[in-house]
């Protein structure tokens, strides 16, 4: 049997409607958001966590140009490393026919009596490599789902200089290759770079390493310094060519799957606790304004026999009807968008299982933090019902105190008129009101900001790298460092208008115990397709002595302009050498130096030697080049700019646009929210107000006007706070990316700041609109017959 209390709380939600469903949709997007974002953080974390423990992901990693295999034993001496495994690993170009350039290959050795001890693979289809059978290979599963190629099928591959054609005998899935980025590239394409495992005996043969190896990967014991074994490691492999060793955190797929992880962990705390902390204030003023309206039947209530604790309990049910509504969409909305965000993560991470899951314990933080939000908001008033006693409440509340307003005071209330007056009035008898509504609404436009901020953070990316410091049409990788006549070789090619060469050296920086990897690159002075420019877009000259470094590099290291640094050559000569930092560079990608070619070919001590071309080509000529190109045995790998800006686009840029409508449109909920109860609210109280207003003479544009005019003034007061809010959340969400991959600009145009205005202003209009429909139908003899 519903009991009395039961039956006024349902007409009291019916009655409410409205404003339970803008409050119930806040709360729905703030659980909503703490699922999607928490659940996938959980499930990458999991999906990582099972891969790298059953197929033994390494804890370090290290390069170098050749060791004998004895060395291992040397290396197995070091305290701390519980096994080495060493291999050998090269580049290769892979010509796919499907592909107008080249794709590159990372070919890697497996044991041909074993699995591997460390970094094993998951093998999808297809079997393992056979001993003597130096043409068999295992392929990675992202390059052969993108290209359609399966077990038994060939892959064209040039090795050494040396054309060949590999079968294909199985597809595999590895931890070091959960996610991929081709050299050259700034987004992942799995087209692009092939991942491929072939028997020992067939790389020792065909780079000349029989009983050597130039790859070692370690795991450590519980416990172990990273840092330590990395460092005695650089100094076991020294003497052998090492390219300076990296502990597990280091490692590019696993560097990238972790600053991505980073990212959620943030995002799954901050936003949901903007949303339920504007539900908190929006149920705080529903609920007070109910108490306030049902003094009389409180006191009733109370005088019929019914406890402060049930009375309390019943405006707790109201609460709890509210967010628990809100929670169940936010579930739902969690849900949906959770699935949909894991299946965009499969795209880019790939693991053997990466599903998202909405366990129940999820669901009952989710569900725990919105009533937690709601009861907060919901403590004042209730008790406030719980402390009133029966004959005060009889009473009417007493009314309010009146006095002049600031503008009466200034003089200026003739110039404002009446309406604005009573307008004025109202905010200053509740200015701690008004005051938080501003804030809820500046979060909402902040939001709105972030949104705006990631369309101008891909502009200018897109500008500054596409457009002014790469404007060359392609650019050819070689295998190895060439004498500078192979650049004019290429601008013989027809269809070539011209071609350029630079130099680029892998290289460790260093500056007492700090140490990071990166590469020193030479420009001719004469050159125009490629230039180095700051984030800004603007040139910066370089030093005829010196090396200009990265900023972020140099901030790393603890240098400053002057400074020297030492530096490990990783290419050629080897060895350690130091360089004066002549200048710095505010750069949007990693962490590099940059000299003028000759000063860079006299530190060296080398000859006119390139690393890689840059071409500028007649567009009719392209795919023949690209074909002569697959032909030349040095060419490790060919990027076009155009194809390039495109992946960047379809990637990257799909992305961050499609998350700044989803955040855009989240935060109009909280305007939309704000705006419409504090307007139900306010009709609600000064409905009598109002309606004698009416029958005074007033008309019913000038009421709307009293009544939306205190909206329309926290939307303005929240406008200027909300845009400066936005910039500091996007200072604070840039500062989460990893900066030694890549800043994102702190760009915020008029654009976007107009933007994140209009969507608010937009909102807040359609919320009082709808409010302005309930003041149309408004009753004036029912309203003032209403006692006061």
């Amino acid at each position: 049997m519903v009991s009395a209390l039961d039956r006024k709380l349902l007409r009291d939600l019916a009655r409410l409607k409205g404003q339970l469903v803008t409050i119930a949709m806040v709360v729905a997007v703030g659980v909503g958001c703490f699922v999607t974002l928490t659940g996938n953080y959980e499930s990458l974390q999991e999906a990582r966590t099972a891969f790298y423990e059953r197929y033994r992901f390494a804890d370090v990693f290290a390069h170098l140009e050749r060791a004998p295999v004895s060395v291992v034993r040397e290396i197995e001496a070091i305290d701390g490393v519980a096994r080495a495994e060493s291999r050998v690993v090269e580049s290769a170009m892979v010509p796919m026919e499907t592909m107008s350039v080249p794709a590159q290959a990372q070919l890697i050795s497996v044991p041909d009596d074993d699995v591997p001890k460390l970094n094993a693979l998951h093998l999808r289809d297809g079997r393992w490599v056979e001993p003597g059978r130096p043409d068999e290979a295992l392929l990675l599963e992202a390059f052969a789902v993108a290209h359609g190629l399966k077990p038994g099928d060939e892959l064209p591959a040039v090795i050494n200089g040396t054309l060949r054609r590999l079968r294909i005998v199985g597809i595999a899935m590895a931890p070091e290759y959960v996610m991929t980025i081709a050299p050259g590239d700034l987004a992942p394409d799995a087209r692009r770079l092939a991942i491929v495992w072939m028997s020992r005996d067939a790389l020792e043969a065909a780079f000349k390493m029989k009983g050597a190896f130039n790859d070692v990967s370690l795991q450590l014991q519980a416990g172990t310094d990273v840092r330590d074994v990395v460092r005695r490691l650089d100094e076991v492999l020294v003497r052998y060519g090492g390219t300076g060793a990296v502990g597990r955190d280091k490692q590019p797929s696993n560097f990238m799957l972790e600053g991505e992880l980073v990212q959620l962990e943030a995002m799954s705390t901050m936003l949901p606790i903007i949303f339920l902390a504007v539900a908190a204030l929006l149920l705080h003023l529903v609920l007070s304004r109910l108490v306030h309206l049902q003094r009389s039947e409180v006191a009733a209530l109370k005088a019929l026999g019914y406890h402060d604790l049930e009375v309390g309990l019943h405006f707790l049910k109201l609460v709890l009807v509210i967010s628990g509504l809100g929670a169940g969409l936010g579930l739902a909305l969690g849900a949906w968008l959770g699935f949909a965000m894991t299946e965009l993560y499969s795209q880019y991470f790939k693991f053997p299982s990466l599903a998202f899951e909405l366990d129940w314990r999820m669901a009952a933080l989710a569900v725990g933090v919105s009533l937690a939000a709601a009861m907060t908001g919901a403590f004042s008033a209730v008790r406030g019902v719980v402390r009133l006693p029966p004959a005060e409440a009889m009473r009417p509340a007493a009314p309010a105190k009146y006095r002049r307003s600031l503008v009466d005071r200034l003089g200026l209330g003739a110039v404002f008129g009446p309406g604005a007056n009573m307008v004025l009035r109202e905010l200053e008898r509740r200015p701690l009101r008004a005051l938080m509504s501003s804030a809820a609404l500046a979060a909402s436009v902040g939001l709105m900001v972030i949104g705006g901020w990631y369309s101008d953070a891909i502009g200018d990316m897109i500008e500054t790298q596409f457009e002014r410091s790469m404007q060359e049409d392609t650019a050819v990788m070689f295998a190895r460092p060439l004498p500078e006549r192979a650049v004019r070789d290429l601008e013989h090619l027809p269809g070539v208008l011209g071609a350029e060469g630079l130099r680029s050296v892998p290289v460790r920086f260093r500056a007492g115990q700090r140490h990071r990897d990166g590469s020193i690159n030479g420009y001719h002075d004469d050159t125009q397709m490629r230039s180095l420019r700051n984030r800004l877009g603007d040139v910066v000259p370089l030093p005829p002595h010196g090396v200009v470094l990265t900023d972020m590099l140099a901030e790393t290291l603890g240098i400053e302009v002057g400074d020297q640094v030492e530096v490990d050559l990783h290419e050629g000569a080897r060895g350690t050498r130091r360089v004066t930092v002549a200048g710095l560079v505010d750069e949007s990608f990693g962490l590099q130096g940059h000299m003028r070619m000759r000063a860079l070919r006299e530190w060296l001590g080398e000859g006119p030697v390139v690393s890689m071309a840059v071409l500028r080509t007649d567009p009719t000529f392209r795919d023949e080049i690209n074909a002569r190109l697959k032909n030349i045995p040095n060419v490790l790998g060919v990027v076009e700019r155009r194809d390039l800006l495109a992946r960047f686009h379809e990637q990257s840029g799909s992305m961050m646009i499609t998350m700044a409508i989803i955040i855009m449109l989240f935060a109009a909920t909280i305007t939309v929210g704000v705006v419409y109860n504090n307007a139900r609210v306010a009709l609600s109280m000064r409905s009598r107000d109002l309606a004698s207003l009416r029958v005074l003479g007033f008309h019913r544009s000038e009421i709307s006007a009293i009544l939306l005019g205190e909206q329309a003034i926290q939307v303005l007061l929240a406008l200027p706070l909300g845009l400066y809010l936005g910039k500091l959340m996007v200072i604070g969400l840039a500062s989460m990316v990893d900066p030694e991959t890549y800043r994102l600009p702190i760009v915020l145009t008029p654009r976007s700041y107009a933007l994140a205005a209009v969507v608010a202003i937009a909102a807040a209009s359609v919320s009082a609109l709808l409010v302005r429909r309930k003041l149309d139908k408004l009753d004036l003899i029912s309203v003032l017959k209403t006692r006061e």
